[in-house]
């Protein structure tokens, strides 16, 4: 809101990505027309900029470093005022801000919820006074600040009052579980641990645990005498065979079928729990970890889940430590741990930036210092993933690259092998 506005002071609105065509500070136009630089050479006292701009991590500094250029460039007082809010995949962040014709940041909205800030224009120097601000969040806080958001908008727009979700004892379903609990409330979330006799007791402990820090109610469903089931209907056809991603899979797909129930008998939402890493190279299973209606971090890589998880934990400990220092596994058959599968997530991570985000080739990856046969691997992967993507949850978009929105390649792609 703009306070001590006369009546003649000239206004110039822009919508949206008018304000991201600035040849001076990208080094090129997107199109001919620059409405700041327009609006200034026509002589207005302030730029307003109206915008649906959604988030994505880091973004809220380039938009800063834009409008900081453009108010210095055209010593013009400008105002940029976003949207706040989720819909679908997209997060609204909000993060209003306001420069002065020197480039002086003068207010700053708040992040992912709605704000009102009043700011001062002096006529006679055609500029704001004041600088009342709010500090930017850290990552890791902004992070988590879109997901709840996110979150909490898509169960209330698509008209749920409660959400369910399996609880491995793993940091996935554990910040999936912390998300749920900020975005819509404790008492309605609901994480049903489902153990196999492959599921160590840790596992077991450590759900029951973070359910307890958390407030949420649990169902214990074991999986067992399921199990039996589908290998005596199996048998005859699976005779001579060794046990092994059939098997394993079977049992993400008997979860997926016991939560899925759930909903549909309750009437909550599903959210699934894989995270970015899993769904680039598909260590997830059809119809089994990755149903639902919303895939809450499917955006997020495993070692930015970890990250945010020791966040939570700065002052007291809602996701337990055991969880955060014991190797990630599925646990679908003695013994195993995530690495088994894949490298390990910080390698993988980086390479996946690269391959994802920074548009990168194998060549490039490999030519920053990671092993040949390892992002061969791990490109392949990708490429092979894509049919699980194509029939995944939708999933909230916190980086400038997500799968769904941001991503659009096709499922049958000549490929060497």
């Amino acid at each position: 809101m703009l306070k001590s506005v006369a009546a003649d002071v000239r206004v110039g609105v822009t919508i949206c990505e008018d304000i991201w065509n600035d040849e001076g500070f990208w080094g090129k136009r997107n199109y001919q027309t620059d409405p700041i630089a327009d609006l200034a050479s026509q002589g207005v006292d302030l730029i307003v900029n109206l915008s649906a701009s959604p988030y994505s991590v880091g973004k809220q500094q380039l938009r800063e470093a834009m409008l900081r250029h453009a108010a210095i460039h055209y010593q013009q007082a400008i105002l940029y005022a976003n949207q706040v809010g989720g819909n679908d995949d997209l997060i609204f962040d909000g993060n209003s801000f306001g420069f002065d014709r020197h480039g002086e940041i003068v207010c700053r909205g708040e992040a992912f919820d709605t704000d009102l800030v009043i700011v001062d224009y002096n006529l006679e120097a055609q500029d704001f006074t004041g600088t009342t601000q709010v500090q930017p969040p850290n990552d890791d806080a902004e992070i988590w600040s879109a997901l709840v958001l996110g979150l909490r908008d898509y169960v209330r727009k698509c008209g749920f009052s409660k959400v369910v979700l399996g609880l491995s004892g793993g940091v996935d379903s554990a910040l999936v579980a912390a998300i749920a609990a900020a975005a819509i409330g404790a008492e309605n979330v609901l994480g049903v641990l489902m153990p196999s006799p492959y599921s160590s007791d840790h596992s077991i402990k450590d759900a029951l645990d973070l359910a307890a820090h958390l407030g949420i109610q649990t169902q214990k469903l074991p999986i067992g005498d399921l199990m039996k089931t589908y290998d005596q209907t199996l048998a005859n056809l699976f005779v001579d065979t060794e046990f092994g991603i059939a098997e394993e899979n079977l049992q993400s797909r008997i979860r997926g079928n016991l939560l899925m129930a759930i909903s549909n008998k309750f009437g909550h939402l599903l959210i699934s729990t894989g995270n970015k890493s899993e769904m680039a190279v598909g260590y997830c299973t059809l119809y089994g970890d990755m149903n639902g209606g919303l895939a809450a971090i499917a955006d997020v890589p495993k070692t930015r889940v970890y990250s945010i998880c020791e966040w939570l934990n700065r002052q007291t400990e809602i996701i337990p430590t055991n969880i955060l220092t014991k190797p990630p596994s599925a646990e679908l058959k003695p013994g195993q741990v995530d690495q088994d599968s894949l490298p390990p997530y910080n390698v993988l991570d980086d390479i996946l930036d690269q391959f994802i985000l920074g548009h990168k080739s194998a060549a490039e990856i490999i030519a920053s210092g990671h092993d040949s046969g390892t992002v061969d691997r791990v490109t392949k992967l990708v490429t092979r993933a894509e049919f699980k993507r194509k029939q995944a949850a939708p999933g909230l978009k916190v980086t400038d690259r997500a799968f769904g929105t941001g991503w659009r390649m096709p499922i049958a792609s000549r490929q060497v092998l």
